[in-house]
């Protein structure tokens, strides 16, 4: 089993992604792994007050930006292709609280003839929250 970081270089250009890049001090810098072996990309992340909705909990629109970040990961490390989303849908289990690390997973999963990525964070307790 290898797991590998994965990062922005070697694309041929630069990046300033909103999500996982270390030189973005405004974005989240969430680093994210592939395991070749589950073919999986994972991360953990615990987001500060600056991604806030209501108090103490994360903006929904933060959480999405994370999931649409795993599912990419997900179609360029396994698929090694690069990828930008066309959609997306999500239904919230419950909220992610601010300062908690929770991680994210995401794999590919053949439906309708295609490759489609999919998405899921969980809580610590491994129960389903986006």
């Amino acid at each position: 089993m290898t797991i590998t970081r994965l990062t922005n270089a070697g694309w041929g250009f630069d990046s300033m992604c909103f999500v996982c890049e270390d030189a973005n001090t405004l974005g989240m810098r969430i680093p994210f792994f592939h395991d070749d072996e589950r073919n999986v990309v994972t991360a953990e992340f615990s987001l500060s007050e600056a991604f806030s909705g209501a108090p103490a909990i994360a903006h929904g629109g933060a959480l999405m930006a994370v999931c649409d970040e795993a599912m990419s990961w997900a179609t360029i490390a396994v698929a090694q292709s690069f990828a930008l989303t066309q959609s997306h849908t999500h239904r919230f289990l419950r909220p992610v609280r601010l300062g908690r690390p929770s991680p994210v997973g995401a794999r590919l999963r053949v439906r309708f003839g295609g490759r489609r990525p999919t998405g899921l964070i969980t809580a610590l307790h491994h129960s389903t929250v986006a």
